[in-house]
């Protein structure tokens, strides 16, 4: 990989997420070397992927090159590289573009998409996890009302302007709200020639709530915020199966769609090398102690999504979302200079901050730690919120820009078919 040789210690940190870069901001000018690890070149803000998708935001607006971020920290290394194994009693790392040893090991390789094991579902939906699958999606959405001009079966049509979305977490509420939205002030101006409000946005949820880590008040009002868009919601459904046609559930209701959005659920990325019982839970996030020290290793951290930590608050672990990361990422900063120094390590104090969601325009929900509440001032909280932890003033403006032009023309500038996604269309002609 060409990485010098130093006297310093090198911290290898894999994952450029919110808990890599802020691990690695707070060891810049320090006395180690830290090498970041990561498959892309850039950061990605993922609460903002849903604007992506449905053409609010180009992906280049929440996206921040990796090197530019930490460029003026001196014995700090940036390689574009996928991590194929860890040899722990060898403290060397295995890569595409070569070996790597270090002293310390950081695993922030965050979470991806988790099916719960059924492939059907895994091949035929669509997950919206990373900046290609926001564009996949975007892409789909928009070839789908392309593909049911095309068409004079009312029946085909019909499901090509069904949207399914399973997970009423802030992720599929979001993305409910930004279709119903497009729906209402896009879709009659960009197809005249066809019959748009035929069109249908589903959100299924297995349990009874959507938004379940949030207050009851939050999860209410956001359906009623939902039911007024036109979306339906259906609650206590469990989705059993989705062949790229037919979406079966463990009740008798069933969908006709050309779209299934997986927004069910989350689990960490795991390693080879690092996929012992002992110390992997069910989510395949990894056993920590409250240094983040992964169980059963004196030199292997983990923090954010991949990191389980067991504390009286959080019994199941810290939430996977951005604020435990970041929050970890620092903590773990001044532990490793701790540690070097040989002084003792200070335990991690989870601070939550709050959580929130949008639903469409003027529509949001904020639960923070000792106020709650619904509405417009959420909404512009919300916005507020998500500028200030982008990373890089450009991003900032651009997408403040963007959001007033839209807020002012109801419009939706990026829908915009760049990478077409090819779909199997013939099979609704059946």
């Amino acid at each position: 990989m060409n990485i010098p040789q130093s006297s310093f210690p090198r911290i290898v940190i894999i994952g450029g997420g919110f808990g890599g870069i802020s691990l690695a901001k707070k060891l810049s000018k320090k006395e180690v070397q830290v090498v970041l690890l990561d498959k892309h070149n850039y950061h990605n803000f993922q609460p903002l992927l849903y604007q992506v998708s449905t053409g609010g935001l180009e992906p280049d607006s929440i996206a921040y090159p990796i090197r530019k971020v930490l460029q003026n920290y001196p014995n700090f290394f940036f390689r574009l590289a996928e991590v194929n194994e860890v040899i722990t009693k060898e403290k060397l790392i295995k890569t595409n573009i070569g070996d790597l040893k270090y002293d310390y090991l950081v695993l922030a390789t965050g979470s991806e998409t988790n099916f719960f094991g059924n492939s059907e579902i895994e091949k035929n939906s669509m997950a919206m996890k990373t900046i290609p699958q926001a564009l996949n999606l975007r892409s789909l959405i928009l070839e789908n009302f392309e593909q049911a001009l095309l068409t004079d079966d009312l029946h085909e049509r019909d499901a090509l302007m069904n949207f399914v979305i399973v997970g009423g977490g802030p992720t599929g509420v979001e993305l409910a709200g930004a279709l119903a939205e497009i729906k209402k002030g896009i879709l009659p101006k960009d197809y005249p020639d066809l019959d748009t409000r035929r069109a249908q946005i589903n959100i299924i949820q297995a349990g009874d709530c959507l938004l379940k880590g949030m207050s009851s008040k939050a999860s209410k009002k956001a359906e009623d915020f939902l039911e007024k868009l036109g979306v339906q919601v259906w609650k206590n459904t469990r989705v059993t199966s989705y062949d790229g046609k037919l979406v079966t559930t463990k009740t008798d209701l069933t969908f006709e769609s050309a779209t299934l959005v997986w927004a069910a659920g989350v689990q960490a990325v795991s390693l080879k090398g690092l996929n012992a019982k002992e110390f992997l839970t069910y989510s395949n996030r990894l056993k920590v102690n409250e240094f983040n020290l992964v169980e059963g290793f004196d030199t292997i951290f983990a923090i954010g999504d991949v990191a389980l930590m067991e504390t009286e608050d959080c019994p199941y672990g810290h939430p996977m979302m951005a604020q435990p990361a970041i929050q970890q990422g620092k903590c773990l900063g001044d532990n490793l200079v701790r540690l070097l120094e040989e002084k003792p390590m200070k335990p991690f104090e989870y601070k939550d901050k709050g959580s929130m969601a949008t639903i469409g325009r003027n529509k949001a929900v904020v639960d923070l730690p000792n106020f709650k509440f619904q509405g417009v001032f959420a909404w512009f909280v919300w916005m507020f919120v998500h500028l200030f932890f982008l990373i890089g003033f450009r991003n900032r403006m651009v997408v403040f820009i963007n959001w007033v032009y839209n807020y002012i023309r109801f419009d939706r500038e990026a829908r915009l078919i760049i990478r077409p996604y090819r779909k199997n269309y013939s099979q609704f002609k059946d």
